[in-house]
């Protein structure tokens, strides 16, 4: 009968129950390469997806883009010095080599200043200097992965806030004896801070505060909760186009390359023989 349960037993006595004539999934091939099944499940961890099979996909395709990128650098007899950074981390040998393959094969044109003036003028909403904020506040700790820490630290940030609302005139000396934020020593005070100089959560809550007031929430991070007075907000200007052209010319410079790697490899998967996965040639 077709798909019939068969009863065998495995290691130990154990009884195990497989299914005659359930197929199984086809291989994945790379011009006849295969594409291991337990490569694809560790991969898998990298490619974030609302489902497993999401995530397999995913993984199989950046496996497929590899081994395709691999076996054009063993025809070309790509030869690669790996680089390696101050930290001590080193490219592997595979990674050299894909890296020097694209960098022949994709030409990336230096954009021109007709271009970069085009692109000046679209964004000019998004080219300015950072916001500057002036910022004290008392830190209550709390580890991601307590919850009864950091219920604590939200109830007590609460209590706090409360109290600076009634007399503002307290923050250093709260923040000296509450905060758990090496700050504490000059009243909390975290100087002039701008984008990219503390966690996002942190920054995004700056933007919606009024300067010169306690803010009316707990600011809730990865370390905790934070009591926060901006005492003053200095807004971006907007960036002439002498300061923005190398900003602009490097925005150019990568969406040209990243459209050249993936005409690439898509010119790699349209010349390739590859089973087992749907791939688009236009996507890849």
């Amino acid at each position: 009968m077709r798909n019939a349960p068969e009863i065998t037993s495995g290691p130990g006595g154990q009884r195990a129950v497989t299914r005659i004539g359930a197929a199984r999934p086809k291989p994945v091939k790379v011009n006849g390469v295969i594409i291991a099944r337990d490569a694809i499940a560790r991969e898998a961890q990298h490619h974030p997806a609302a489902t497993p099979a999401e995530a397999l996909q995913a993984a199989t395709r950046a496996l497929v883009v590899r081994e395709l990128l691999l076996q054009e650098a063993r025809r070309r007899q790509i030869k690669a010095t790996p680089l390696h950074d101050d930290a001590g981390r080193r490219e592997s040998d595979d990674e050299a080599a894909m890296r020097v393959l694209v960098e022949t094969m994709v030409t990336t044109p230096e954009p021109d200043e007709a271009a970069c003036r085009r692109t000046y003028e679209a964004n000019r909403a998004r080219l300015r200097s950072p916001d500057i904020y002036e910022v004290r506040h008392i830190l209550l700790a709390g580890a991601p992965g307590d919850a009864e820490a950091r219920a604590t630290a939200r109830r007590d940030a609460t209590l706090l806030i409360g109290q600076l609302q009634r007399d503002a005139t307290q923050f250093a000396t709260l923040a000296a004896t509450h905060s758990l934020c090496p700050s504490r020593a000059q009243g909390g005070s975290l100087g002039q801070i701008s984008h990219g100089q503390s966690v996002p959560e942190f920054e995004a809550a700056l933007a919606t505060m009024q300067p010169g007031t306690v803010g009316a929430e707990p600011v809730e991070t990865r370390y905790g909760f934070h009591v926060v007075l901006v005492d003053r907000h200095i807004a971006g200007q907007p960036l002439p186009f002498e300061i923005a052209r190398p900003q602009i010319a490097a925005w150019l410079t990568a969406r040209s390359e990243h459209i050249g790697v993936r005409s690439f490899i898509a010119d790699l998967v349209r010349q390739a023989q590859i089973d087992g996965v749907a791939f688009d040639a236009a996507a890849a």
